[in-house]
């Protein structure tokens, strides 16, 4: 057996030993139905899934659910963080390279056909797909399957990726697009491999202050979380916060039924 080989299956087991521990220490979750189980992964997106994880993040018992709560809302809004900026780094603009413009369209297509089911939110709900603080109001909902974000760790599929994109409606979640994560040690040609660069911008969220201990109660989400103005070390220290340099992976929205480019690689 060689040792490609051995490494991928001790991957894959390594995460079936995961969901079987998830599943034993949470055994409610079986019993619940999908939309229940969504609203409860909600708050459990530290998952130890390359791409979706939070590189260690842990809240502070009592308080921990404020600060929780509010780190999600700041990360939901993120899209509207500046661009390259304190809490977002994004890939650099490459020229477009031989190949680029038919690489990204194979991705687009293929993406497309594999999601088009999902456009009844309630098949994604049923094949494992988790909302993302569905109680906290969002220009857009990601649905995150992470048992494809840890495949996304060390293999790339297009037609898997490890989140969906729905917008909310009256009547429920109206498909949008997609998200492709991968490890946050990820280097750009790995990233370029993945989607070519020359099309697209891979980003990651940074600098990320979260209060903590009794102080989460009545924090000031204007200063801390990814659209607060704490960005340094230093800054979270002085603020009685824990900081994280990078949290999550490397991440790339995709909008396969837009019609120009622009528009399906928007971040």
């Amino acid at each position: 057996m060689s040792a490609k080989l051995v490494l991928v299956l001790t991957l894959l087991a390594s995460g079936v030993a995961l969901i079987c521990l998830r599943a034993q220490t949470d055994p409610q979750d079986s019993q619940q139905s999908p939309a229940e189980n969504g609203r409860t992964r909600a708050h459990d997106h530290s998952d130890s899934m390359p791409g979706m994880n939070m590189d260690g993040m842990k809240m502070d018992d009592d308080s921990g659910n404020h600060a929780q709560t509010g780190a999600m809302q700041s990360m939901a809004h993120s899209h509207h963080m500046a661009m390259d900026g304190a809490h977002m780094r994004m890939t650099a603009v490459r020229p477009v390279a031989d190949g680029d413009r038919e690489r990204a369209q194979r991705i687009v297509d293929t993406l497309a056909e594999a999601i088009q089911k999902y456009k009844d939110y309630h098949v994604a709900l049923a094949e494992g797909y988790r909302i993302f603080a569905p109680n906290l109001p969002q220009p857009q909902y990601h649905f995150t399957n992470y048992w494809n974000g840890f495949l996304e760790g060390f293999t790339f599929d297009p037609a898997r990726p490890t989140s969906l994109l729905y917008k909310k409606t009256k009547d429920g979640y109206e498909l949008v697009g997609a998200m492709y994560t991968a490890p946050r040690t990820a280097t750009l040609d790995e990233l370029n491999e993945r989607v070519p660069l020359g099309i697209a911008r891979w980003h990651q969220h940074t600098n990320l202050c979260i209060p903590k201990g009794p102080q989460a109660r009545r924090a000031d989400w204007s200063k801390f979380g990814l659209t607060g103005s704490i960005s340094t070390e230093q800054g979270c220290s002085e603020a009685g916060g824990r900081f994280y340099p990078v949290i999550f992976g490397w991440m790339v929205h995709v909008y396969p039924f837009e019609s120009s480019s622009a528009q399906i690689w928007a971040q």
